[in-house]
């Protein structure tokens, strides 16, 4: 009895049978039969070795495109530190040589040289020469000068401009000239805070009808739940206005309703309503305050407050002190977060924004209203007690 040995092939061979069919061009059956093999293995080899040999060029294609990638990453942080640098030093390009090398000198440890002197328009070779050089007594005497300019600019919470700073100057014993301090500060680009252009969000003219100021300006409460106050503002982005508008419960001062929108809508106002109003579940007779908006005004919102119980009041014309604590809280919102941004989109101010109320407003931050409790301190605390 005879028995029939299967043969194996090594890899080597299996390569080289597959490189014969492609070079000789001879049909895959008669190199099987050159070669004394079945012509399903030849078939086989090739058809694997064609699919090992896409996944090595998709994974070449992909090695190049990570580096490509990385490369294009590296350029653009580049791009954004001479970006940076430039918005710091715009100011010293109309100035002389001497200033731009001391921009570079002051910032060398966080930019390149070589990218400083690309954007201020002087070589490197130049500023190594005059870094080498001595300072002269009048350029130290600014540079000591100019520490105490950003004291005093400091102290006064950066509301002096150069006329107070100067002033300032000059009762501590300093002879220097208003234009000089002038100078420094705007080289240092050193302002006094100036107040946001306002921009109206209440539409009163519209006919419908107003409910009178209940609450009075009452706004200190007892418990929860009985006073809502409510108002809208608006944040800008590169791609509009976000405007938002919130609920706040005037006994702790949380934010219990918000939603935000590209326009300025009564869609939006419902929107924060239904959120307070499925978060605090009250109970009939609490008071909702706001200002004469059409957006509250209109009645669809005035039909959402009957529906529920609640009781609607009204600021007087033109009066913002009736509505001073969700003023206050927008004040705040721009104070400590919007003015210190700059959004490219929507999506991002509403995302910063949404972590603003949620994670640090209601649950960190403390108001000193509330003893310096948080909302959610202070309502829980009153739970306890």
């Amino acid at each position: 009895m005879s028995t029939k040995t299967r043969r194996s092939y090594t890899e080597t061979f299996k390569e080289e049978a597959v490189r014969l069919v492609r070079e000789s061009g001879h049909p895959v059956a008669q190199v099987a039969r050159d070669l004394g093999i079945a012509d399903h293995l030849l078939y086989r080899w090739r058809a694997e070795q064609q699919q090992a040999e896409e996944r090595g060029q998709t994974r070449q294609s992909l090695q190049v495109e990570q580096a490509e990638l990385a490369q294009l990453r590296r350029e653009n942080a580049v791009l954004k530190q001479e970006r940076d640098f430039l918005k710091r030093a715009a100011a010293f390009l109309r100035e002389g040589v001497a200033m731009r090398y001391r921009v570079i000198q002051e910032h060398d440890r966080r930019y390149p040289i070589r990218l400083m002197c690309r954007a201020l328009a002087v070589s490197p070779a130049g500023y190594y020469a005059w870094r080498g050089r001595p300072e002269s007594r009048r350029a130290a005497a600014n540079r000591t000068l100019l520490v105490t300019i950003r004291v005093l600019h400091q102290d006064s919470r950066q509301t002096y401009g150069s006329p107070s700073i100067w002033r300032a100057l000059r009762k501590q014993g300093h002879q220097v000239g208003e234009h000089r301090v002038a100078r420094l500060m705007r080289h240092d680009g050193l302002r006094a805070k100036t107040v946001k252009k306002w921009r109206a969000t209440t539409y009163s003219s519209h006919g419908l009808p107003v409910a009178a100021n209940t609450l009075d300006r009452q706004f200190r409460v007892p418990q929860p739940n009985q006073v809502w106050a409510g108002d809208i503002t608006y944040v800008w982005t590169l791609e509009g206005w976000l405007y938002l508008a919130v609920l706040l419960d005037l006994y702790s001062r949380a934010v219990i309703g918000w939603a935000m929108g590209p326009r300025l809508t009564g869609e939006l106002t419902e929107q924060a309503l239904r959120m307070a109003l499925a978060t605090r579940q009250p109970s009939a007779g609490l008071l909702h305050h706001s200002d004469r908006g059409g957006q509250y005004a209109a009645g669809a919102y005035q039909q959402l407050l009957t529906t529920y119980g609640i009781t609607a009041s009204m600021s007087r014309t033109g009066n913002c002190w009736d509505n001073a604590c969700v003023e206050s809280f927008f004040g705040t919102l721009k104070r400590e977060l919007v003015y210190h941004r700059h959004y490219a989109t929507r999506a991002e101010a509403k995302q910063d924004i949404f972590e603003y109320i949620e994670v640090f407003y209601n649950r960190t931050r403390r108001h000193s209203t509330l003893g310096y409790d948080s909302p959610a301190e202070y309502e829980a605390r009153a739970a306890v007690a």
